[in-house]
């Protein structure tokens, strides 16, 4: 197998994911001579990019990566899994799911796991609902809503937390919903690696993942200009709430627990028809 010289690590331009890699991309910890070319994209592109292969470690929705199980694997380190971290269902107010004949719902992507807890969400709450949607990049959403595109819109990332100043309205927290219903944390996203590079390496780019992760917690502070230059959201305590909520325990070592919500996502996107069972593995190493 010929050696890699490169590898070309991609995640999104948000600030948990800038914040977890912000030692990696400022070179602010040993590299272990590993080299990276980083790619920053919105997570949907980063889904559909990764369905071609072209990146070596990349983050993805689980809905994706429970899609690409033959062509990725998952790292322990990296993810976003927590409570009260979900997407929300908002509109402007005095609207009704179920007030709506066919109604037009912008969501992040067809291939999110917010999309999946989303049509989770409403086999569970509305079976006969035949909504139009509308997929976009998060950061259309909730223009679409306040300019009467959309009746619904599916928000996540920093959009939890102006929702309100924005004048929009809470319809339904998928996160809460599904942890009512799972008793378990949410599995937003991850970091997968080619099933294509050795287990060993694999292993230290986890291990680089986790130090990388360990330093930011460590200096806040420092290389705090990364994270601030990609926000979509500039208000600094924004930014501190996003990461506050987005990148903890289960981001340092996903554990038992976090294997178990993958597991139960994966089990419940196949029962509903949007994932193919898979025989291979689940993690890199």
């Amino acid at each position: 197998m010929k050696k890699i010289e490169t590898f070309r690590l991609a995640y999104s331009s948000c600030p948990n994911d800038t914040f977890i890699f912000k030692a990696i991309a400022r070179q602010l910890i040993d590299l272990k001579g590993y080299r990276f070319d980083l790619v920053m994209e919105d997570v949907e592109t980063l889904n559909q990019n990764a369905a071609l292969g072209l990146y070596h470690i990349t983050k993805l929705s689980f809905a994706q990566l429970g899609k690409l199980l033959d062509q990725y694997a998952l790292l322990r380190s990296g993810s976003a899994l927590g409570n009260g971290c979900g997407p929300l269902i908002i509109s402007m107010p005095g609207s009704h799911l179920d007030g709506h004949p066919r109604p037009k719902i912008a969501v992040p992507g067809l291939g999110t796991t917010a999309f999946h807890l989303f049509r989770f969400y409403l086999d569970d709450q509305f079976p006969d609902l035949t909504p139009d949607i509308l997929p976009v990049t998060f950061d259309q959403i909730m223009p679409m809503v306040k300019a009467g595109d959309a009746d619904f819109g599916l928000v996540i990332h920093e959009g939890r937390f102006v929702y309100q100043e924005q004048g929009f309205e809470l319809i339904a927290d998928l996160g809460q919903w599904w942890e009512t219903l799972t008793q378990l944390p949410i599995p937003l996203g991850c970091i997968a690696i080619r099933r294509d590079i050795p287990a060993d390496t694999a292993r230290d780019i986890e291990t680089l993942i986790r130090q990388s992760i360990n330093h930011a917690f460590a200096h806040p502070d420092m290389a705090a200009d990364y994270i601030r230059s990609h926000a979509q959201e500039l208000d600094d305590s924004v930014i501190q709430q996003h990461i506050d909520l987005y990148v903890n325990d289960f981001s340092k070592q996903i554990g038992e627990k976090g294997e178990k919500a993958v597991t139960t996502f994966f089990d419940k996107a196949c029962r509903s028809g949007l994932m193919t069972p898979s025989d291979r593995p689940l993690f890199a190493c």
